[in-house]
Parts: C-alpha cells; sequence; structure tokens
C-alpha cells in the first residue's frame, strides 16, 4: 500500500499544468453533465483537446484517436443540446431491453476482433479488456450526447474495467481519477433518474389531456 501511495505522489509530482488542466475540465464535465448544463460540452471539448496533445505526445496512439472521438462527440452532444434549447429542451430517454442487448453485443463483438488483432500483432498489454473499454467509451459517449438515461449505468462498468486496468499498468493516479468518476457518475444516475420519472409523469399528464383542454378551449 506505502508503494501505491508513492506512486502516486510521484505521479501527482510529474503532472504539468496542462495535464492539470485536462483533468479538473473533465471532472467539471461530469458535474456539468449531471445538472444537464449545456456548459459540460465546453469542458469536454478542452479537457480532450489537451488529451489529444498530451497522449500523443508520449506516443500513446489509440488513447489519442480516441481523444479525438470525444473531441468530435463533444461538438455533436452541444449542437444536440443547443437545438434543443432553442426548440423543447433534449429530453432524457430510455433504451429497452432489445437495444442494450444490441448495443452490448456490438461492444463485445468489437472488443474481441480488435483484442484479437491487438494480441496477434501487437505487444499490448490486456488486448482484451482495453478494448473493451475503449469501445464502450465510444459507444457510452454517444449516449451522453443522445441523454439516454442508462449512460451513467454502463460508464460504472467501464470506469471500473479501467480501475483495474489501470492499476495493473502501475497507473495509479489515472485509476484514482477513475474511481472519482465512478462515485460521480452514481450520482449522476440518481440525479438524472428521478428528472427522468418526472418527465414521465408529465408526457402522460399531456397525453391523458383532451385536445381541447390543451389548446385552452371549452369543452361542450
Amino acid at each position: 500500500m506505502t508503494d501505491i501511495w508513492n506512486s502516486i505522489e510521484q505521479a501527482v509530482q510529474a503532472m504539468s499544468i496542462w495535464e492539470v488542466i485536462a483533468v479538473a475540465l473533465g471532472v467539471a464535465y461530469l458535474l456539468l453533465a449531471m445538472k444537464q448544463s449545456i456548459w459540460c460540452w465546453y469542458a469536454a471539448f478542452f479537457s480532450t483537446a489537451i488529451f489529444v496533445w498530451l497522449f500523443w505526445d508520449v506516443s500513446l496512439l489509440m488513447e489519442s484517436a480516441l481523444n479525438v472521438y470525444y473531441l468530435i462527440m463533444a461538438v455533436y452532444g452541444w449542437w444536440l443540446w443547443r437545438s434543443g434549447a432553442q426548440e423543447q429542451e433534449l429530453p432524457i430517454q430510455s433504451w429497452g431491453a432489445k437495444q442494450h442487448l444490441l448495443a452490448i453485443a456490438a461492444v463485445i463483438t468489437m472488443s474481441l476482433i480488435s483484442g484479437y488483432l491487438l494480441a496477434e500483432n501487437t505487444h499490448a498489454v490486456m488486448p482484451y479488456l482495453d478494448s473493451f473499454t475503449t469501445w464502450g467509451a465510444v459507444l457510452t459517449t454517444w449516449m451522453v450526447a443522445k441523454k439516454v438515461l442508462e449512460n451513467w449505468l454502463y460508464w460504472i462498468v467501464i470506469d471500473g474495467v479501467a480501475i483495474f486496468l489501470y492499476t495493473d499498468r502501475e497507473l495509479y493516479l489515472t485509476a484514482l481519477l477513475m474511481v472519482i468518476y465512478v462515485v460521480l457518475v452514481i450520482i449522476g444516475w440518481f440525479k438524472w433518474l428521478p428528472l427522468y420519472k418526472q418527465q414521465q409523469s408529465q408526457d402522460r399528464g399531456v397525453k391523458a389531456t383532451p385536445a381541447a383542454w390543451q389548446v385552452g378551449e371549452k369543452l361542450p
């Protein structure tokens, strides 16, 4: 345990100011996303832009490429949420069992394919788990942009696996950040869930109201 804390302390000391800013913006993104604030996408954009450069600088090309995707999704998410703000706020939606099965099957399939390719052609460590967290993050980031309620549950699994992955690689500071993320996404789930239920109740109330009442006319 002492060795782990020493490694974390050394990692903190080795952090550049840009890494500190990127991590801080990453946490801000989650906190703002919980509140359904469009500003979360600004935080996500600048955080991932910094990480693209940081990972490229240390030759982590796949991680850099993943953050390019995050960068694009930050713009896409901002556009979706902004469009909703101008017209009607983008509602929180919930996927059915079929959608979840298809999504999970797609992530597992892509993870097996890319994991096999990495195992056969590179010296990648834990290629299947690495692939799983990557493809899972790709899917779940898109779910956030679409305001799919269950994105928070997906993040719990992905970040949980990432904790094990980063700890195995002795990236203790990054693993600690993932622990913080797990706590935040659990809070995010319990923050969005009542909002979704309230939204559903309102929708049912509108549907149950006679059309004449909705436009302010008198019923015969």
